[in-house]
């Protein structure tokens, strides 16, 4: 099965988000191009309209109502359009368009868009990886993507895409996790992040974050978050640090105690009742953590 989801249906869907949300004359111009694609299937002409689709299309954001994002997942779970562009919803059909009953035809014509990709074609199939046919052909390039610098497309891999978490290794996830830290990434985005962690992830995060204390930094209090499900006796001491740190450190020790099975840790957060209070009665969660309300 090409596809893990019904292509057929997705695809209808995001023509009729196509239609709502792009003028006319650029509805005019994507159905003759495929029109002419279609009409003989030549790889030139698909390509080309690839990289033209921002001259014709608002590259402005999306602004899909509660509705159509629930539409999507629908058919696609874990899809998150939330965050999509105009530019980013054409593209992402039009990829849909590409046959896919020849599978290496398939993958070899993706993979040479990205070969050929500039920034923001990077950021458009990168985005488009959960969508894609034979997802598992395309994992190499998702973790070679990974080294890129460049800050959008490291967030079209990383951030609202679910492709990482349900097809990279645990070695190439925790890369992930480590440069998103690295790159002062919003790491609460990462879809799959809990479901993903895992000691030896919680051992390198704990690794990093002695560096950055060593050098006198500050460590993202949003670090402790994939570790709390593994403190340890080796981990726990950088747990105690935090509560001898800002509000900010202290409620991340905190949440890092509640969502650990480690004994010392639930009697260390007794010692913090009004900390605890707030957690069981949901005020104080990762999402929260830090805002104006827990302050």
């Amino acid at each position: 099965m090409a596809y893990q989801y019904n292509e057929e249906k997705l695809s209808n869907q995001l023509h009729l988000l196509i239609r709502k949300y792009v003028d006319q004359s650029a509805c005019e111009w994507l159905k003759k191009q495929y029109q002419r694609y279609t009409s003989e299937y030549k790889t030139s002409a698909f390509n080309l309209a690839f990289a033209a689709i921002p001259r014709f299309v608002n590259k402005g954001r999306l602004f899909l109502s509660n509705e159509e994002k629930t539409a999507l997942q629908g058919l696609r779970p874990g899809l998150e359009s939330a965050h999509w562009s105009i530019e980013q919803l054409v593209r992402t059909w039009w990829l849909l368009q590409l046959p896919v009953d020849d599978e290496d035809k398939y993958v070899a014509h993706i993979t040479n868009l990205f070969v050929a990709a500039e920034m923001r074609e990077q950021v458009a199939l990168y985005g488009s990886l959960p969508l894609l046919a034979y997802p598992k052909r395309f994992v190499k390039q998702a973790v070679s993507g990974l080294r890129t610098n460049i800050g959008i497309v490291f967030d079209a891999i990383v951030l609202h895409n679910p492709f990482p978490s349900e097809n990279m290794e645990e070695l190439a996830w925790n890369q992930l996790v480590l440069k998103a830290f690295f790159m002062e990434r919003c790491v609460n985005d990462i879809i799959g992040l809990d479901e993903r962690s895992n000691k030896a992830l919680a051992y390198i995060l704990s690794d990093y974050a002695h560096e950055r204390w060593a050098a006198g930094r500050a460590v993202d209090p949003w670090l402790w978050r994939p570790i709390a499900p593994f403190i340890d006796e080796k981990l726990f001491p950088d747990i105690q640090r935090l509560f001898q740190s800002e509000e900010k450190e202290k409620q991340a020790g905190a949440l890092a105690c509640f969502h650990s099975s480690y004994q010392p840790a639930q009697t260390l957060l007794e010692e913090y009742k009004e900390l605890k209070k707030q957690i069981e009665q949901k005020q104080l969660n990762w999402e929260s953590l830090g805002s104006s309300d827990n302050e």
